[in-house]
């Protein structure tokens, strides 16, 4: 059975000098780049986020790298696809026919350009084309920052001055010779010059000061009646707004985030497709994941400022604490905390946090049913170091309770190693045989 859609993002790797070359005599090289990581890093987060609740295939068709530094900027779960030669309209071509001749149904492509790109614009276009041939989503510039159709229309990319204020009625001066009907989406900015930037930065707010960053706690949440209340109260002090992103919970998990003042919103279950829709919800500088069996330690707000006011420093994280008492369980403690500062690998129970610029520049979490910290600690070394506090969250010690210390460790081990050897993480998933709620 082949997929009915099909969804491409057109990027290119942000190498200085290469990218974003209108940009550069404003920003510098090395800052056109970074706007290019940003902005090419948050149409991955919305592709993630909208293919994770439509259950469409996506790939990323790409130039200036190879498809291994792709993944290692990006993730390894996505299909990587090197763009083909000639003009920007030979290349849309070639990405339309490719899904095509897969047989897919509708193919929608998106830029990597808009700030305002988001899961439900993605969405009415793909709705758009269930009466239309084509949709557009028209840019501010004249071009335009998403195009779909429901069949090959080689023509249609034909004739057209790609890079000109004309490129979007040119296009559908060619729709209506061919006959097709079309529909338009919101206009939105395209960032290529700097009055584009302009606009960017009043839509896209920039960080404010270290002291002044406001706190967004993501918490992603599976029937977690019993755990919820203590995670919100320890996130209340200084946290801008508390997100709770429920997986579908059949118990109060919904009921108790909203009591607690917290914003609740829906998403398909899976930590790594809930944080990812908290993300994108959320309006803060910085951005904490905390697990819903998980406390914060007292004062983490100033805590996370001050680690992140150093601009080195990509990430952050809490050392592990963990509830129950016991020898084992301390060792377990010891051992996480080792690794996490020894080798700069902080594990998802220990509150990751980063600021919201560098967690869109490396894409979000892969949408991985298994070790999707592992995976998004690894890629944010690029960025900068990984802190670990010595203050310490209270993680609930049920994993370690439900399946026995050793066996729960020595599971983690060997999913921990194969998936470093490259088995498919779904394959994975399957030796977790005691699942905590939420997982």
């Amino acid at each position: 059975m082949f997929p009915r859609d099909r969804l491409v993002l057109f990027t290119r790797y942000p190498v200085p000098g290469a990218v974003k070359t209108r940009l550069v005599p404003a920003l510098g090289r090395e800052g056109a780049a970074r706007l290019q990581e940003e902005l090419t890093g948050h149409a991955v987060l919305v592709g993630r986020a909208f293919c994770a609740s439509a259950g469409t295939p996506w790939e990323v068709h790409f130039t200036g790298a190879s498809v291994r530094r792709m993944r290692r900027w990006l993730g390894r779960e996505i299909r990587f696809v090197p763009q083909t030669k000639g003009d920007l309209g030979r290349r849309m071509q070639c990405a339309c026919e490719h899904g095509f001749q897969e047989r897919a149904a509708r193919v929608v492509v998106i830029g990597s350009d808009c700030p305002d790109l988001a899961p439900d614009v993605v969405a009415a276009a793909f709705a758009a084309l269930e009466d239309r041939d084509l949709v557009l989503g028209p840019a501010r510039d004249g071009g335009y920052y998403l195009i779909g159709l429901r069949r090959s229309v080689p023509a249609l990319f034909r004739g057209i001055a790609w890079g000109t204020g004309s490129v979007r009625q040119q296009t559908l001066a060619a729709a209506r010779r061919l006959g097709l009907t079309f529909h338009e989406l919101r206009v939105m900015p395209d960032v290529d010059v700097l009055e584009d930037l302009a606009a960017c930065r009043a839509e896209w707010p920039r960080e404010r000061s270290a002291t002044a960053r406001k706190i967004s706690v993501i918490i992603p949440a599976l029937n977690e009646e019993e755990n919820l209340a203590a995670a919100l109260d320890s996130a209340r002090s200084g946290a801008a707004e508390l997100i709770v992103v429920d997986g579908g919970s059949r118990d109060a998990t919904r009921e108790i985030a909203r009591r607690a003042g917290a914003r609740v919103i829906g998403s398909p279950r899976g930590r790594a497709v809930q944080m990812n829709a908290g993300a994108l919800a959320a309006s803060g500088d910085i951005l904490v994941f905390l697990h819903a069996d998980t406390r914060l330690p007292r004062g983490y707000p100033e805590e996370v400022r001050q680690t992140l006011a150093k601009e080195r420093v990509a990430a952050g994280a809490f050392s592990l604490g963990i509830d129950g008492r016991g020898a084992g369980l301390r060792w377990i403690e010891r051992a996480a905390n080792w690794r996490s500062r020894r080798l700069a690998l902080p594990y998802g129970d220990q509150a990751l946090f980063t600021r919201a610029s560098v967690f869109r520049r490396s894409g979000g979490f892969a949408a991985l049913p298994i070790m999707e910290d592992f995976d998004w600690v690894r890629r944010l070394r690029r960025w900068g170091r990984i802190v670990t506090r010595s203050s310490q969250v209270q993680s609930s010690s049920r994993r370690w309770t439900t399946s026995g210390l050793l066996r729960t460790t020595l599971r983690h081990q060997l999913i921990v190693c194969g998936f470093g050897l490259g088995v498919p993480p779904e394959k994975l998933a399957a030796l977790r045989e005691s699942r905590r709620p939420g997982e």
